[in-house]
């Protein structure tokens, strides 16, 4: 400590610092305190006696002075209390396996661009029947626009898989399928097959994501829905979620992460969403609450789902009724002067599967503009 204007640093290291993804994350407490005259001396040396007093009984601390040279900061910084500044998503060293991607403007792509740009290697599992279209494209460069990273790079994937959530194992693949033309010349696709190729190629993984739907009958109301339909639904979008995490778990790293897509009509009515797939995305949500619990328990992987909003997708507009909900959002959502970007999915996933989420898991987030919290209609006449 000097007379006159200086800066003391105390700063405290808990060796019970947490482990994230195989890094050590130490807590840490700055105080900052300039001092110009006696008076103010005194009260630093209690502000640092109070700090080193509060710490000192946690098991292994230690407190460090750093150097005089050390010491200098602006007049802005001095008296600030500062916490992990330049916080980023960095996801170097990690391995991604992303299934549900088929082209270059769905979640799966924006999520894996993401993914990618933060430093993950991703690997993908595409749908048997999209596989060669999907390949064929990627190789003749109609993706190159979509594939361009911030750093002029191009994203670029480890392997793709093809893969067929709906299937555990061969046993579970109908005759009708095993002999259809579109899975022909393709082997190894079901969850449990691709689950131990990843392995055998891979290793280890530490993230997961699930970016995959169905609803053979979504365009008709629930009254409509037959029993295969509506079970048809809740095999492709809820139970393949449940199968990947009970495959791929076990290869998973402890501190890894699983992410799916879930809707805002898991919780709410929205009217053309039929075919079950209301019902398929509420059992989603409620797997994820329950997977996250024991997925924790028994892997100490992370679980959570993000509901996103509207997105004009080449799968979306099969549903028919997307513009539709598009507009309403744009009409509605507490941010509404631009849709929602696939991107911000994307980032959403990337910080999710970071140590900066390593204390969130059985989570429904919600990335939509804010529409999950509208009560009522903006836009009705009742409110004109």
């Amino acid at each position: 400590h000097d007379r006159g204007t200086s800066t003391r640093v105390t700063r405290t290291y808990d060796s019970r610092a947490s482990h994230t993804h195989g890094r050590v994350y130490g807590s840490s407490v700055d105080v900052l305190h300039s001092t110009q005259h006696t008076a103010a001396t005194t009260f630093e040396d209690t502000m640092n006696s109070m700090v080193h007093s509060q710490c000192a009984s946690l098991a292994g601390t230690r407190r460090v002075t750093m150097p005089r040279a050390q010491r200098a900061t602006s007049a802005k910084t001095r008296g600030a209390v500062r916490v992990n500044a330049g916080l980023s998503v960095d996801l170097k060293g990690k391995k991604a396996f992303v299934a549900g991607v088929a082209d270059d403007n769905g979640f799966g792509w924006a999520i894996s661009k993401a993914l990618s740009e933060a430093g993950a290697e991703v690997i993908l599992g595409t749908w048997v029947p999209a596989l060669n279209i999907f390949e064929t494209s990627y190789r003749r460069g109609k993706f190159d626009e979509s594939r361009k990273l911030s750093d002029g790079s191009m994203m670029e994937f480890a392997k793709i898989y093809p893969m067929d959530a709906v299937f555990d194992n061969m046993d579970d693949v109908p005759e009708d399928i095993a002999t259809n033309k579109r899975y022909a010349g393709n082997e190894k696709w079901t969850v449990s097959e691709v689950a131990k190729c990843v392995e055998e190629d891979f290793g280890k993984i530490d993230i997961l994501v699930h970016s995959l739907a169905n609803g053979p009958e979504v365009a008709k109301p629930l009254l409509e829905t037959s029993r295969k339909g509506y079970l048809a639904a809740i095999s492709a979008s809820s139970y393949s979620n449940v199968s990947m995490i009970q495959h791929f778990g076990p290869l998973m790293n402890k501190g890894g992460a699983a992410i799916s897509l879930t809707y805002l009509a898991s919780e709410q009515v929205i009217p053309g969403y039929g075919g079950g797939m209301s019902s398929a995305k509420a059992a989603l949500e409620s797997d994820t609450r329950v997977l996250a619990y024991e997925a924790g328990r028994k892997w100490g992987i992370r679980v959570n789902t993000i509901s996103a909003g509207p997105l004009g997708s080449r799968a979306a507009k099969a549903i028919g009724f997307i513009d539709k909900m598009i507009n309403y959002s744009l009409s509605n959502a507490p941010l509404s002067e631009k849709p929602l970007n696939a991107i911000e999915i994307g980032n959403a996933t990337a910080f999710l599967c970071s140590p900066l989420a390593s204390g969130i898991t059985g989570a429904t987030v919600y990335v939509d503009n804010g529409m999950n919290i509208m009560g009522a209609a903006g836009d009705s006449a009742s409110f004109q």
